[in-house]
């Protein structure tokens, strides 16, 4: 049953009211690069120096759904984990996230559907302190009932 489990799941008849976890990571240019490369979103801002210095950034910044991303890590690998289901997410982008800045994303249970295998987690990412991105997800968590 649980040793089925991947290393790290929380199933949904452990996961509490109030779990948290996070995770820090420092965005780098070749991270930026790789995400426009992917995403295909290849807007300047992110990679030209010298036309993102003449935008209200005052420079180069990360794709926006880049930091996002952080919060999907989270929540795929630590709370709930793996064999989690994303059904939506909100998003609110309150700063730019820079090159070179270390961000921390956490994710916090707020409400649970035991029946439903239904979790709702607070997100937030943050840069020295200052949260740079707030949302909401819902997500279907793993169950020892259904390996």
């Amino acid at each position: 049953m649980l040793d089925n489990m991947p290393r790290g799941t929380i199933c949904i008849e452990d996961i509490e009211m109030g779990m948290t976890r996070h995770l820090r990571k420092q965005v780098t240019d070749l991270d930026i690069e790789l995400f426009a490369q992917v995403s295909t979103d290849r807007n300047p801002v992110h990679l030209d120096d010298d036309y993102a210095q003449d935008t209200i950034f005052e420079g180069r910044i990360a794709h926006g759904m880049l930091t996002a991303g952080l919060i999907s890590a989270v929540i795929g690998e630590q709370l709930p984990g793996h064999g989690t289901v994303y059904m939506g997410q909100t998003l609110k982008f309150l700063a730019p996230v820079r090159p070179g800045d270390m961000v921390y994303a956490e994710v916090k249970v707020v409400d649970i559907d035991h029946a439903k295998r239904r979790v709702t987690l607070e997100c937030h990412c943050a840069v020295d302190g200052k949260k740079v991105l707030i949302g909401e997800a819902k997500v279907l968590a793993p169950s020892r009932k259904f390996d």
